[in-house]
């Protein structure tokens, strides 16, 4: 499995645009976040053991917050060819194992990953009420093997910073995971092996 971290993408970019299916067939796209307090986008996926180390803690935390204000939605972005267990029949069951209540959405062709400059799984971004960035970076210091406990400390803070309203501290750590699968000859040129 190869260790890959987020490339921090510069804090103020805009997020990029996206319309993709979620599980159920429907589309989602980046304008159904209009007029919120904010919205976090991740990249995860089903195989990945970075993913599976948090996604209990994923679902609680996005329980947690589904009334806040703040949109949540995750993206697959990985090669289904060579990774069938990222399939987007399995993503529909791992929504129905985990009871995620975010959408799970599944982008076929790897752009909307190169738009955010997507790198691993998990990797997340939150935007601003104006869809601005204003973190990037990891769910916790936890990692499968570092007996630290999964908590979603770091981004819980970052959503309790938005919701009172106060600026979020521009010291953010990377997150790690597994790189995100791209489908032969279309990795982009941030990813390592390009």
């Amino acid at each position: 499995m190869a260790r890959t971290e987020s490339t921090m993408l510069t804090l103020g970019t805009r997020a990029p645009d996206f319309a993709l299916e979620d599980t159920n067939g429907k589309q989602v796209c980046l304008d159904d976040f209009a007029g919120g307090k904010g919205l976090l986008v991740m990249f995860i996926c089903n195989h990945c053991p970075y993913v599976h180390h948090i996604r209990e803690e994923l679902a609680r935390f996005a329980k947690d917050y589904q009334d806040s204000g703040i949109g949540i939605v995750a993206i697959n972005s990985n090669d289904v060819d060579n990774y069938p267990d990222d399939h987007p029949d399995k993503m529909r069951e791992e929504v129905a194992r985990f009871g995620y209540v975010f959408p799970y959405l599944y982008d076929a062709t790897q752009a909307v990953a190169k738009a955010y400059t997507a790198a691993c799984t998990p990797d997340f971004f939150l935007f601003d009420a104006r869809h601005t960035l204003i973190y990037r970076g990891q769910f916790d210091s936890s990692r499968p093997g570092n007996d630290v406990v999964v908590s979603g400390g770091d981004l819980r803070a970052a959503f309790d910073d938005v919701l009172a309203q106060k600026p979020l501290k521009p010291e953010q750590m990377p997150s790690l995971g597994c790189n995100i699968k791209w489908c032969a000859g279309n990795a982009p040129d941030y990813f390592p092996s390009a």
